[in-house]
This record gives structure tokens, sequence and C-alpha cells, in this order.
């Protein structure tokens, strides 16, 4: 490492803090990643990840920066957002974008209360902090603001760590790491920090070990300072600290803030009036101390929240941690950081800002699609929409993030700005990206759009780079599912015992049926590779407690198949009758197969299933949600050319091997007679010969006494020596 990243003058410490402390959690991350469901000890390890500086830097100017200029705006300030950024240096601060007169009605209404704000008074949380990134970035803009306000370094200091900054994580290690960093920022402006009385607000979340019989001895230790519904709510808040490993600051305190603040002063010290002492009870003063900290702190609400959530999708979650969040969170259960999306909206203050980089998906996948509408009350004010490869120390295509920056405020027809960085690839090249679309607002890839734009789309994914033309669309009566019915197929929980690959069997057990299973990208017919045991009507299937038989009623039935997954665009095939689909090829089912393969096939298509399926999936449920304009179905020249189309493929699949219609390749339409004198084809019996058209079978026996002659060159076309 180079000494400079160690020089507080020069780098910063606060980094090597926190890339010191990934890398010592990478070696268990590496064994958490390989479990199929996570153990409390494990969350820690898996859910740290280091933000890229430049991301912080985003984070902060443009919601605590955002906020400081709302202030200097309501005092009279007359200068531009981009030109109050640029006098304090934030190279990152993305200017809104022009709204309509209504709306900056609105935002002169939201703002008016500002004028009186003090620095001292704007409170600023991370509640997944890590090492503390975030924080220290946020306290270095505190002190921008305190010293044009005209506060020395020292009086800024100290204020901005009583004050404005708070912080939570769930593990011990790196509440001491941030604990560390934002005492040694204290240390850079105030000498003697370390031997006065300031406290950073900070803290990890103990996990206890509460009996119910110390908590009824608890709450007779605080007797005097709770009524009775009081005690019974502040038993069962402790109580959840018994899980604090794994619920961390999802943790919902019930007491209100006043009641709590004087609970963990008296946990301080013991009180003279308690009726029994810790002493007697499995926790003491510190821990009762630290365990009303983190209540006092979670039971406020804060001007900016800002944080990287723990990433975490349902199916890793611990038994406890899902059950919680199922129950607490039902509209963003499907992932740890949509539950964290939830909490700091929860966790900010009426017109505050919250800032987060999560996994993108969402912005899109129906899965999300209640917190999406959830989330509407608030402004989207900036997106800057990452893609894979955010994080240089994550690789391949799997993790896709965005950055945001929200408002807790309403107010509809905003227009928000979104930063297009999906292509550029390297965390390098999206900063690069970033900062050209700040210096010029003409740049490809910045959007600007009214956000009750994806109201208007099925399942209201965020799909800010639609444009008019393709958002009329959308105002089609029709979907594809209200003229027939895209379907999912079966689930047999156990492919390879029934699954095989159709020269694998012997084809004339009529029980081996052909299997529609997605496939590769291709178009308009083939990938019949597959056949599927159904015997007896696929009872060994059914008895299968795996299995899942969805829409067995359109088993057999000709119909139009996609490939679920596939990184490029859907390609729709028609599979003809006779065929059983299983989940990874699902199937539209109609009397107009031919004019909507022509659909999903065209470029009108693709361009809609990209606003609306913008990952790998492409699901039968989002497809049924495409609108559909019913007059191509009655349009001869587009089922003309669809069945012409399904003709090509069709021979084109038969043309090789992989087909069970092959029969011989295209190739040997052209060799030389001197080379092949002849062509022939041997069915199942040896007799059945057939000649191609360019010799006539009356010179059938010449040509056969020649072939007899050169048994190698017949072998080499696998004609055998026949």
């Amino acid at each position: 490492m180079p000494r400079d990243d160690f020089d507080v003058e020069k780098e910063g410490q606060v980094e090597i803090i926190g890339w010191l402390y990934q890398y010592y959690n990478e070696e268990p991350k590496d064994v958490a990643f390989k479990k199929s469901k996570y153990a409390a000890s494990d969350i820690p390890a898996v859910t740290q990840l280091f933000t890229p500086d430049w991301i912080v830097k985003y984070l902060v100017e443009n919601s605590l920066g955002r906020y400081w200029i709302d202030v200097l705006h309501t005092r009279g300030d007359q200068r531009s957002e981009q030109d109050i950024a640029q006098s304090f240096g934030w190279r990152y601060f993305m200017p809104a974008a022009q709204q309509t007169e209504d709306v900056q009605q609105q935002l002169l209404a939201i703002n008016s209360h500002l004028s009186d704000k003090k620095l001292q008074q704007i409170t600023f949380l991370d509640p997944a902090m890590g090492s503390g990134h975030i924080l220290i970035y946020a306290f270095d803009v505190f002190m921008q603001l305190y010293q044009s306000e005209g506060y020395s370094a020292r009086e800024a200091a100290n204020s901005i760590v009583t004050n404005n900054l708070f912080g939570l994580d769930i593990d011990r290690r790196a509440y001491q790491l941030a604990y560390f960093a934002v005492m040694m920022k204290l240390r850079q402006y105030v000498r003697r920090a370390l031997t006065q009385s300031v406290e950073p607000q900070l803290s990890d979340i103990p996990k206890t070990n509460i009996l119910n019989d110390d908590l009824n001895e608890l709450t007779r230790a605080y007797a005097n300072q709770l009524s009775q519904q009081q005690a019974k709510s502040f038993q069962s808040t402790v109580k959840e600290f018994n899980r604090g490993d794994v619920l961390g600051s999802l943790i919902k305190p019930i007491l209100d803030q006043g009641i709590l603040s004087e609970l963990q002063a008296s946990a301080a010290t013991e009180p003279e009036s308690a009726q029994l002492s810790f002493a007697t009870t499995n926790f003491n003063f510190e821990e009762m101390s630290r365990i009303t900290r983190v209540l006092t702190i979670l039971a406020a609400q804060y001007t900016i929240v800002v944080t990287n959530p723990p990433y975490m999708g349902s199916g890793k979650m611990t038994p406890s941690l899902s059950k919680f969040v199922k129950r607490e969170y039902p509209d963003s259960k499907a992932d740890l950081f949509a539950v964290f999306m939830e909490l700091a909206q929860k966790l900010n203050v009426q017109n505050g800002y919250h800032a987060l980089i999560t996994q993108h998906q969402w912005m899109f996948l129906s899965s999300f699609e209640k917190l999406r509408v959830k989330l509407r009350k608030n402004v989207l004010v900036n997106m800057a929409h990452l893609g894979t490869h955010a994080f240089e120390e994550i690789g391949g295509e799997v993790v896709q993030s965005t950055a945001f920056v929200m408002r807790n405020a309403s107010i509809p027809s905003y227009v928000g700005t979104y930063e297009r960085l999906v292509n550029a690839p390297s965390q390098t090249a999206k900063e690069d990206a970033y900062l050209e679309m700040v210096k010029d607002p003409s740049c490809k890839g910045l959007y600007r759009t009214n956000q009750t734009n994806f109201e208007k789309i099925p399942g209201s994914p965020l799909c800010y780079w639609i444009s008019d033309r393709v958002l009329k669309v959308f105002s089609l009566p029709k979907k594809i599912n209200d003229i027939g019915f895209s379907k999912k197929g079966l689930d047999t929980g156990e492919n390879t015992k029934f699954y095989r690959l159709w020269f694998e069997v012997n084809n004339e057990a009529d029980y081996w049926i052909p299997l529609n299973k997605g496939g590769k990208f291709r178009k308009w017919y083939g990938n019949h590779e597959y056949v599927i045991n159904w015997s007896q009507n696929g009872s060994a299937i059914k008895r299968n407690g795996k299995a899942n038989i969805r829409n067995e009623k359109f088993y057999f039935k000709p119909s139009v198949s996609w490939s679920d997954v596939t990184s490029g665009k859907l390609s729709a095939r028609l599979t003809p009758s006779g065929f059983i689909f299983d989940a990874t090829g699902p199937s539209y089912f109609g009397a107009n197969l031919f004019s909507m393969l022509a659909y999903m096939n065209s470029k009108v298509f693709a361009s809609i299933a990209t606003l609306m399926m913008p990952t790998i999936h492409f699901t039968n449920g989002q497809v049924g949600l495409i609108p559909y304009n019913t007059q191509a179905d009655s349009n001869q020249r587009i089922v003309f050319l669809s069945k012409a189309n399904v003709l090509i493929s069709k021979t084109e699949w038969n043309n090789f091997e992989q087909s069970w219609k092959f029969d011989y390749h295209p190739y040997m339409f052209h060799i030389a007679e001197h080379t092949v004198l002849v062509i022939c084809h041997i069915h199942r019996r040896i007799s059945k010969i057939r000649v191609t058209a360019k010799h006539p079978f009356k010179k059938l026996a010449t040509w056969w006494h020649k072939i007899q002659n050169v048994p190698k060159k017949c072998q080499t076309f696998g004609l055998g020596g026949h």
C-alpha cells in the first residue's frame, strides 16, 4: 500500500480502515456464500461491502448538500444550485431539473420553514454504517457548512460529533472502526478530543439473552418511570435484542424518544429509587445502557438518512429474520436492501432527504411492485443507475446497482434527474461518465422524467428512459393476457430423473413426450431437444413432493413459447401441438398464434420488454402485461410473413442432427458427383432407400455398384458403408 494512503492530509484514513475491514471479512464471506442459508454469525461478513468513494460523495452531496442549498435559497440566496455546489467544491452534486410552475410553488411551500434552520438541528443517520465511510464524508461536508456560517473548526467539530452524526451497525467490530474513524476526525480539529467528554452518537446492536423473569424484574426497576402499558411495551422491545445479531437496526422501538432518553440516562448510573439492583439480573448497566442508546437512536427521525444497506435475498435469510420481515415489512420482504429502503423512509423526517445505493431489482420486478407503490409518496430527486461493475471487487453480471436520492415529500409531478451509467464497463468509467453529465446536461444518458409516467406502465417499473412515442403504446386498450393466456409450465423437482434428450430414449415408447424447455436464443421455430416421462399421465411426477404441475389443461396445445432466462432479447418460437411445457419455457396460448409470434419477435416488442423486464428473466406474468394491438390479427401480410419465417426456421432446424426429423445435411445437396455419386438415407430398415432427384431410379443399380467401391467416402458423410 502506498504511504500516502495513510496520510490523512492526502488520502484520508477512513478508506484504509474500510478496505482493511472488508479484506478481513473476505474468507468468512467466501465460506458463507456457499451456504444455502446464512447463520446469524454469517450476517456481518456477507453484508459488509465498502462503498466506493465517489458514490459516497454522490449520496452525501445530493442529500445533505441539497438540503443546505434549500436552506440558503429560503434565506434569499440568489445563486443557482450549481453555483452554490461549486463554491463548496461538491463535484458530484447534480442540479435538479427545471420544474413546472405548479411544482415550484409546492417546493416553496415545503421549504418555507427552513429559513430559521440551525446547523445544530440537522441530524444525519447511517443505520448500516459499517466502518463509517459515509459518516466521515458527512463530517467533512458539515465542517464546510459550519465554517461558512462563521464557526471555528474546533467549535464545528465538537458540534458535529455531538449534534449531527448518528450511526448504527449490527457488527461490533464495524462499530468500533466507525467510532475510531469519527474520533480521529474530531482529533484532527480538537487536540484534546480523546480526553474531553464528547461522545459520538454511534452504537452497535447488542445481542442479549434475556429471560421473561429478567424482563419482569427489569420493569420493576423502572416502576417509577413507566406506566403499566409503557412497561409492557418496554418488555416487548427489549426482548427483541435476543435477536439483535439478526435484526440489527430493524428492531422497532415502541416507546417514544422522550421516555427512552430518560431510561438511557438512568441506565448510565444505578437509580437510587430502583426497587431492584441490576446485579441480580442477567444483564448489567453497560448492557442496559447500550440497549436504551440504540432504542433512543431508532425512535428518532432524522433530517438526512444515507446508507449502503445489506443485500440478502429472502431465500438466504435465517428463519428468524425471514419471519420478522414477512410480518413487519411484507412489501419489501424479497430482499434486505428493500427492507432498509422502507426503514430509511420511516427514519426520515417529513420533507427530509434519504439516499441509498441498492441492487436495482426493486425498480422493475413484480415482487417489488407494492414497494414501488408505497414509495410514490416520495419525490425521486435523482438516480445514478449504475448497473453491473459498480463495485470493483464484485465481478460478473449478477449484482446490478442503483444509487438514488429521495425526498420524504409528496409532489406527484416532480421531474426527476436520472443518469444512465449501465453501459460504462467499470467503476472508474461510471464515475467519469457521471461527472461528464454534471458538467454537460446535454450528455447522452442523462434523462429528465416526470415520475407520474411510471404509473402508466403496468407494474409501475421505473423506466425513466422511455420515450413519449413508446409511452403512447401503453395507452392501447388491450394487453396480451386480454386476448390469450400467458402461462408458466411445470416443475418436476427432479429434472435429471424425468427429462431426457430425445436421442437417449426409445422413441417407440409412447410415454416419452416432447418437452418445451426454453433453450438458447432462437426465433420462429426449434429448440425441440428434450422429452419428458409422462407415463400414466405423469403419475410418477405428480407423486413427487417437489413437483409443481401448473396449467395442465394447456399441455399438448400449440403455443408461442420463449426462454425464461436470456442475456439478450426475447426470442419467440412456434411450438406445435403435442408438447408439454415447463417453467423455463413459458408459453402463450390463443387463436392468433402467428400474429402474436410476429409481434413478440418485433423490434417494438423488444423495446417494450426491455422497459418492463430489464433483468435476465422474461416471465409469463410480465409478458402478459405488455400492450397488444389487435389490428395485427386481421393483417394477412403479417400472418403470411410469420408463417413463412416459421417454415424457413423449421427447415433449417431439421437440416441438422439435433432435430429428430433430420434426413441429411444441406451441404450434401452440393457435393460434386465425382466425390459422392449418390446420396441415400437409411431409415430403420436397410431396404428403404431414398435416392435424390438428381439420380433417376433407372440408374440405381449402376450407382449402387459404384458406392460399394467407395465406402470410405460414404462413411465420411455418415452413410456407413452402404
